[in-house]
């Protein structure tokens, strides 16, 4: 038996093998899961993004959204447009990086290639799978605390279970419990392929606001309507104050899916054409202000209901209630609300970086089990939220890098090459996307340059004991800051030094000089889209 398990572990029981379709030079590069996605499983619609947008919005982060902006003293009337004007400027990002990956059909890591080298782009690879991770914990452990006001609901006597873990673990028996339960309960739905994972979306997106507007029926019945505290609350900052404070919120806002404007082509390729994700232009300004209007009026009710206290944790509010059956139902849809949101921005994410890390072990199922012990158990949440505040602070500071990498992507697919990329040219460590030992020093001068700019501003947020005077007031325009600079620098340095061994005439999609997969050969027949299949600009 030992023998037999000593066999089954070695390297070659678990290296993957390319089909016939990969444009890299061995599995040491690429696997089926890193290659174009091929034409018959380009299946996601117009409404499957817009299920997928109404799935990522009815999260627990975005009904509390507007808590740190009231926090600061803007008024719920100052605050919603800056979510509003926030998240249409990231979705622009969105959509015009989303349109790299439904032209390609190539997942992000292997289109970062294209602007940041093929060597250089594991750092953004790396930046991001890192994120991931850490922000799937944080989610499963939110999902841990549906499951405690669930079983609650079910059996009161949940809340007094004994708690046989010491003070320093940071994390009761009883949330220990749930979080046991939910990650499990979460694992399955990491299996579902990507291009299946839509109709989970599409349950979601039908389920969860169901529940929210009734929760918001139910705070405006209970008090008033538009005579809630809330809605009548002045702002409590004036002048410049408010302006930068304003920006700061607007800032928030952006920061909120910095990551997912990097990594969104993970989604896109999956496109019917670029034209179907288009509609994310208008669903996420439209979805996440509307939800996090929700978050505004519910967090008021309770603060009229339960003793003039903001409980922004729908969760916190969730637990003052007496009515089981609502409690339960309410917890059920903020837990599948979680799991979708964790899938679609987190697991799926890093599962894609994992297998351009190490495409011959790793693909994207094995990608997303990886991430769910790692950011699941090594990284400890818990532990995170409980005494590691400046992290979790600089964690989310660390769009001050993502939007200089958006930058970069965008300026250099539409201006720099004008759409014309050597789509099997990104699967070879020596083709034309080498640059310079396989960097791509007009990206990296422009990183170089135009990150530092708000590292003052971060590290006064982390610990504001330390004094930056001014330093502070580019953080607050963080986002907009380092994608302005980041994109001018590389644009002047890409036309001053132009990367004319990456300049081609016309995209090569190379559809027409690789042999159909196994799966194309028995899905495709004599109504098949042409053999060869070239991306031309403008479409």
């Amino acid at each position: 038996m030992a023998t037999n398990f000593r066999n089954r572990i070695r390297s070659h029981e678990w290296k993957l093998s390319p089909e016939a379709a990969t444009f890299a030079p061995s599995n040491k590069w690429s696997n089926k899961d890193m290659d174009p996605v091929p034409i018959h499983l380009r299946t996601w619609g117009t409404i499957d993004y817009i299920a997928y947008w109404l799935n990522d919005a009815a999260n627990v982060a975005t009904w509390n959204l507007a808590s740190s902006m009231l926090a600061v003293g803007l008024s719920w009337r100052q605050a919603l447009p800056a979510i509003a004007v926030g998240h249409f400027l990231i979705a622009i990002v969105i959509t015009l990086n989303g349109t790299i990956g439904a032209q390609l059909h190539v997942p992000f890591p292997v289109i970062n290639r294209s602007s940041f080298g093929f060597y250089f782009s594991y750092f953004s690879v790396i930046s991001r799978v890192i994120l991931a991770m850490f922000w799937f914990g944080i989610q499963t452990y939110t999902g841990g605390e549906c499951v405690y006001q669930m079983l609650k609901a079910i059996w009161p006597g949940t809340a007094r279970i004994p708690n046989h873990l010491p003070e320093s673990a940071s994390i009761t028996t009883s949330v220990m419990m749930c979080y046991f339960l939910y990650w499990l309960l979460q694992l399955p739905f990491l299996l579902i392929p990507v291009h299946k994972i839509r109709y989970l979306f599409w349950a979601k997106s039908i389920l969860v606001p169901i529940c929210w507007i009734a929760m918001m029926i139910w705070a405006l019945v209970k008090t008033g309507g538009a005579n809630s505290a809330i809605f009548n609350q002045p702002a409590t900052i004036r002048g410049s104050a408010a302006v930068w404070a304003w920006f700061g919120a607007l800032n928030s806002a952006l920061g909120n899916f910095a990551t997912l404007a990097v990594n969104i082509p993970d989604f896109t390729r999956f496109a019917k054409s670029p034209r179907a994700q288009f509609v994310q232009l208008a669903t996420i300004p439209v979805a996440f202000t509307f939800f996090a209007f929700i978050g505004i009026v519910v967090t008021s009710a309770g603060y009229e209901l339960y003793g003039n206290v903001y409980l922004w944790d729908p969760l916190t509010l969730i637990d003052k209630w007496d009515n089981r059956a609502a409690a339960f139902f309410a917890s059920f849809s903020f837990a599948l609300a979680t799991i979708t949101t964790n899938i679609g921005a987190n697991s799926i994410s890093a599962a894609n970086d994992l297998t351009a890390m190490a495409p011959r072990f790793i693909n994207i199922r094995r990608g997303q089990i990886i991430c769910a012990i790692i950011g699941g158990w090594v990284m400890c949440p818990w532990e995170i939220l409980a005494t590691a505040i400046g992290f979790l602070t600089f964690m989310g500071g660390y769009t001050i890098v993502l939007g200089p990498i958006s930058a970069i992507m965008i300026i250099d697919y539409f201006i720099i090459h004008k759409k014309a990329i050597d789509v099997p040219s990104l699967y070879r460590p020596h083709a034309r996307y080498r640059y310079t030992g396989g960097v791509n020093l007009r990206a990296l001068a422009a990183l170089v340059v135009a990150v530092p700019i708000n590292l003052p501003g971060l590290i006064s947020t982390i610990n504001p004991k330390i004094n930056v005077h001014g330093g502070i007031y580019p953080y607050q325009i963080a986002y907009l800051l380092g994608f302005t600079i980041a994109g001018g620098i590389y644009y002047v340095l890409s036309i001053v030094f132009p990367p004319k061994e990456t300049l081609i005439d016309a995209p090569i999609t190379g559809e027409d000089e690789r042999p159909p997969s196994k799966d194309e050969e028995a899905s495709v027949d004599e109504k098949s889209s042409p053999a060869k299949v070239d991306v031309q600009p403008g479409h």
